[in-house]
């Protein structure tokens, strides 16, 4: 699933072959539980590690050998990539990220403050001198349909796709903990790490299996004068259905979103009993500031009736921790749709009912 030398927009670029006795296709069962885009499959030396492409079925993103002592330089392109490797106290393996300035994890901040750890760019403008300087092993990057990675063959390192954002369902995405469990030489406590997950999300979605009433939700907010509405069976589909929401688009078969226009939404959505936001601002989102924003917003009953319960990205570290822990987002969810199952004292992490 490391991808050699490719780009995520076209074929594989011939990889060199993978030791013998761990490049054949018949390695055994596929690791994986959940995830849909890799698969692992155990080796005499340590694991085959095969990245699905998720727009050309019948061609690889990527695939390589992962020794069992794992890596120990990595560039981590993502925060959720880099957030499990703190917390699986493997951090030391991680010598460049991208985006610094954007980070919200106290304890990568401080790294990067002590030079522990450098700031390679961002995606626009990647340091290549820097990578280069840094020696990487290999280096985490999310591929994107029509994203080229070729740029970064001078570094010599292996380039794996991290594709965990393509997953559909919340644990899907995080089991990829298991991957970078694999890449940092400690599967045993990736994977006892992911069963607890497992089993504290499978405890609250047992809770809301049997509820009589699932109250209606929708979700996000127009952009560009295009609502871009989750499918059907996305990632945010599930979570509402897991924690007894009846998400008003539950029949579209898509797994991404897609656009609608707003007199449309409005049309579907207007009697909604919730709405769920994300805030990308510094600033709080209220009530009244969205009524500013978009007149329409007000026609709504969610809005109408205090009803829309928001996710402060930057305030709460979203897209750093919240792949990693679906069962946290899953009782966020369950205390706004049925508060009555989640305890009195519960303290939401990612969302909370807008003031």
């Amino acid at each position: 699933m490391l991808m050699m030398l490719i780009a995520a927009s076209c074929a594989l670029t011939p990889q060199p072959p993978l030791p013998e006795g761990e490049g054949g296709l018949q390695c055994g069962a596929n690791l994986m539980r959940y995830a849909h885009n890799v698969a692992v499959y155990a080796v005499d030396s340590g694991y085959r590690v095969e990245v699905l492409n998720p727009w050309d079925t019948t061609v690889l993103l990527g695939d390589c050998f992962v020794p069992k002592e794992g890596f120990s330089s990595v560039i981590s392109f993502s925060s959720t990539q880099w957030s499990v490797f703190i917390e699986l106290d493997e951090i030391d393996r991680v010598k460049g990220i991208l985006e610094g300035r954007n980070i919200h994890s106290p304890k990568m901040k401080q790294l990067l403050a002590d030079g522990v750890v450098q700031d390679v760019g961002t995606e626009s403008a990647k340091n290549m001198e820097l990578m280069i300087q840094l020696h990487p092993d290999i280096i985490l990057y999310s591929p994107y349909f029509d994203g080229n990675q070729d740029p970064l063959r001078v570094t010599g390192a292996i380039l794996f796709p991290f594709a965990d954002y393509l997953e559909s369902t919340p644990l899907g995405r995080a089991e990829w903990i298991r991957v970078v469990g694999l890449l940092a030489g400690c599967p045993e406590r990736a994977d006892a790490w992911f069963d607890d997950i497992v089993r504290r999300y499978d405890e609250l979605k047992g809770l809301c299996a049997d509820v009589q009433q699932r109250p209606t939700v929708f979700s996000d907010l127009p952009f560009n004068g295009q609502w871009y509405v989750a499918g059907g069976k996305s990632y945010i589909a599930q979570l509402f259905t897991d924690a007894g929401a009846d998400y008003l688009w539950k029949d579209d078969p898509s797994t991404a979103s897609f656009p609608l226009d707003s007199e449309t939404i409005l049309a579907k959505a207007k009697h909604a009993d919730f709405w769920r936001v994300a805030n990308s601002s510094s600033l709080p989102m209220t009530y009244e500031t969205l009524k500013r924003e978009n007149s329409i917003y007000t026609l709504f009953d969610a809005f109408k009736n205090h009803k829309i319960f928001v996710c402060d990205i930057q305030e709460s570290g979203y897209f750093e921790t919240s792949q990693i822990e679906p069962d946290v987002l899953l009782a966020d969810f369950i205390a706004v749709f049925h508060p009555e199952i989640i305890t009195t004292d519960y303290q939401p992490k990612y969302y909370r009912m807008m003031e």
